[in-house]
């Protein structure tokens, strides 16, 4: 059981390196502190396992077509295409801001959409959760038929948090890297809005060949 699980643990390695995962992750992760960018990765790979968990609990009472599961594929790619247009209209009108303050002593940078800075931090992490659960349909075939190869046919709870560790490790990982570009190539107005127009493109480039290609 122990080589069965390391198995699915290194598949949701490879799972986690798909580029809908990574460009969904740093659409909600460019101008976060690091803090708040790790705890979105982490939420993003707890809704994903928790999604393919559920999905693999139906699969075992109901037996859906093939047809039907390809419609995960259209809401992520939806999805994603969905954000890099959002992205691109806020660079597009201006309504991307940097704000620059001091807390005890310490300078803090803060970057918003809007006309004026909120703290929305509930709002980010819930959507990144939700997220999560949206990107999980687009993987669930692939992760299904290989889960169930190891288990079986039968995918319990285990099989999904090794799954979600392998997940999880990679996503926290390209959550460092975003969380260093924040701090240090993010300073002015500038960086932020060709930060926030290339992951736009970017999200507009991987949501087209999820659903076109």
């Amino acid at each position: 059981m122990e080589l069965s699980l390391l198995l699915i643990f290194w598949y949701g390695i490879l799972h986690a390196f798909g580029p809908d995962h990574l460009t969904a992750i740093a659409d909600f992760s460019i101008g976060k502190e690091k803090r708040k960018t790790l705890l979105i990765t982490v939420l993003f790979a707890i809704g994903h396992g928790l999604s393919l968990f559920i999905f693999a609990k139906i699969l075992q009472h109901v037996d859906l077509s093939e047809e039907i599961l390809g419609y995960g594929d259209l809401i992520s790619g939806s999805v994603i295409l969905a954000m890099g247009v959002y992205l691109l209209y806020m660079v597009a009108a201006g309504r991307i801001h940097l704000n620059r303050h001091m807390h005890e002593g310490k300078e803090h940078i803060h970057i918003y959409f809007g006309k004026e800075h909120k703290h929305e931090d509930a709002v980010v992490e819930s959507s990144s959760f939700t997220m999560g659960l949206l990107m999980g349909a687009g993987g669930v075939r692939g992760m299904l038929v290989t889960l169930g190869a190891v288990g079986s046919g039968n995918v319990d709870m285990t099989m999904v948090a090794a799954f979600t560790a392998g997940v999880m490790l990679v996503f926290v990982g390209f959550g460092l890297a975003i969380s260093y570009m924040n701090e240090n190539l993010l300073g002015n107005v500038r960086n932020v809005r060709a930060a926030f127009a290339t992951a736009g493109i970017v999200s507009l480039v991987v949501g087209s060949s999820v659903l076109f290609g």
